[in-house]
């Protein structure tokens, strides 16, 4: 007798590769059918009517997928408004899990399975769709980084310019002209990230107390809800740091092989990126943080690492906040860091 049914999915920009899957109550999991569909309002369509085709009617359906940038997202906002059970699961842990099977050749079937095997081995919240606040932050604070680099190229080509022997006015004065239009849609762009903040009053308190951390301002609190969906598919600690590419990797077998430890990089790039400056503020002005950054720098001689490890630690910090829906206090702090210390 069928206890449980999965729907494991792979999704890419354009296609949907989707394994089907079903749990005996002997516990035996089977895969038992494939099939890809168009990434498109047909194909969403098509994938469901499918699904319910070959799914037994008694038995609960639940679908399983990454949360792969935003190509899933058409088909989770699909899926949730047909009332159907939906997961949405951490790329790492997917590839974590990938990596505890006989699996030689990774393609897309092969990891629509992966997926659809995790589910049923798994119990997984239902995925609720996220407030359209954090969908338009997160709009917004890529699109100011986008403007930003833009700038940042365009100074370092007006510097260039400026240095000829013999410049070339015109050149300069268009420069100067994107320059000032990137300024103003910079300012535009923080305006209204300031305004959609203010809207929402439950956002805009969780925005206030993160803002009590040292190092973090209103841009930073709004890129960080904003990349996490307001921490949406977080658990735990581990599972921020891994999310943002900052949990470390370290390269050991035995005596014999032993490797530099480095962070993975495996996460979301933008949140990693949004954590470099407001880091070496708190170093500055957390004397845990600075404490912890000289005792690196001393032991290891690489200030990068010291900083990463700060980086993690101020992420970790902005978790605790947002989940006890409290502020930033450095007697709390300099108490934790003792009692961490006491029990190392």
């Amino acid at each position: 007798m069928v206890v449980k049914q999965v729907v494991g999915i792979d999704v890419a920009q354009n296609e949907l590769v989707v394994c089907l899957g079903r749990m005996s109550d002997q516990w035996l999991p089977e895969l038992f059918a494939g099939k890809s569909f168009a990434n498109n309002p047909s194909g969403l369509q098509a994938l469901v009517t499918w699904v319910d085709k070959l799914m037994n009617k008694d038995v609960p359906v639940r679908f399983v997928m990454e949360a792969t940038g935003v190509y899933h997202e058409k088909l989770a906002h699909y899926l949730y408004n047909q009332s159907r059970n939906v997961s949405i699961v951490l790329p790492n842990k997917i590839s974590n899990y990938v990596r505890t099977l006989n699996v030689k050749t990774v393609t897309d079937k092969t990891a629509s399975q992966a997926i659809a095997q995790f589910g049923l081995e798994r119990s997984l919240d239902n995925w609720q769709k996220p407030k359209a606040v954090y969908a338009n932050l997160r709009n917004l604070t890529r699109e100011r980084d986008q403007v930003v680099s833009e700038r940042t190229v365009l100074k370092n080509q007006l510097h260039a310019e400026k240095a000829q022997a013999v410049p070339y006015n015109n050149s300069i004065e268009r420069i100067q002209k994107r320059i000032n239009l990137l300024n103003t849609q910079e300012e535009e762009i923080r305006k209204e990230i300031e305004a959609l903040i203010k809207e929402d009053p439950e956002v805009k308190q969780i925005v206030n107390n993160l803002c009590t951390i040292p190092g973090i301002g209103i841009l930073t609190a709004a890129i960080v809800l904003a990349e996490t969906n307001g921490f949406e598919l977080i658990r735990n600690k581990r599972q921020l740091t891994s999310y943002a590419g900052l949990d470390v990797r370290e390269k050991q077998s035995g005596t014999s092989v032993r490797g530099k430890s480095s962070i993975s990089k495996k996460g979301n790039r933008n949140l990693r990126k949004a954590m470099y400056l407001p880091g070496l503020t708190a170093t500055r002005h957390i004397d845990a943080y600075s404490d912890t950054y000289a005792r690196i720098v001393s032991r290891h001689g690489i200030k990068r690492k010291a900083g990463v490890a700060i980086q993690r630690k101020l992420l970790e910090l902005i978790y605790t906040i947002f989940k006890n829906k409290t502020v930033y206090d450095p007697e709390i702090m300099r108490k934790s860091v003792m009692e961490q210390a006491a029990t190392a």
